[in-house]
């Protein structure tokens, strides 16, 4: 069994690799190492996740994918949430978070009843946990349409401002040849700045 930590911000400008230090004090406390560490920096509302799927594809049946919450796995619609957990299900993966109690204890169980007990269990609490996620995602996504909508009306809104340097750099090392992949890991950018920068 391999432990490998998934680590999420939705934007370039938050630290993905925040929660390193609590991901390591929680697997060592377990008796784990952290085999490898994926981050990314990219919305948990999307299922596209480049570093989450090479976690996937690395992973052999029975290893955890752990994160520090079930919400830097999943903001995902019902749909999205059904699709990556098939994918999960079909790997034979166990995604133990932090904030899930119920799943620390299928790190340490052999027992055949245990088990499915607890993936019962912890599926159940996963299933929770990722709609309230997704909750939390539409509710300040609602609010801020209602404040950028306010802000319009008043003739206050500016957007954010665009980062011409980063832009810049940007389109300088695909110019070069690097492909989209190395510009995101070289510049610590999310595929949808590339994406912006590229559009001008």
């Amino acid at each position: 069994m391999f432990v490998r930590a998934y680590l999420r911000a939705s934007t370039e400008e938050q630290d993905a690799s925040r929660a390193r230090a609590d991901l390591d004090e929680f697997a060592r406390g377990q008796g784990l190492n952290i085999a490898a560490y994926y981050v990314e920096n990219e919305s948990g509302a999307s299922l596209k996740r480049p570093e989450l799927f090479r976690l996937l594809s690395d992973c052999q049946q029975g290893d955890v994918l752990l994160v520090e919450q079930v919400d830097r796995l999943s903001r995902l619609n019902a749909s999205d949430w059904e699709s990556l957990k098939g994918e999960i299900a079909r790997r034979g993966v166990r995604v133990v978070a932090l904030d899930l109690p119920t799943s620390w204890i299928m790190m340490k169980t052999d027992d055949e009843l245990t088990t499915r007990m607890m993936d019962a269990l912890n599926g159940m609490m996963l299933d929770m946990l990722a709609a309230i996620a997704r909750k939390d995602y539409s509710d300040r996504r609602r609010r801020q349409a209602q404040g950028i909508a306010e802000a319009k009306a008043k003739g206050k809104y500016r957007g954010r401002p665009v980062d011409k340097e980063k832009h810049q750099n940007i389109c300088n090392m695909l110019e070069k040849g690097h492909s989209w992949s190395d510009v995101a890991k070289i510049l610590k950018v999310s595929r949808s700045t590339i994406a912006r920068a590229v559009k001008g």
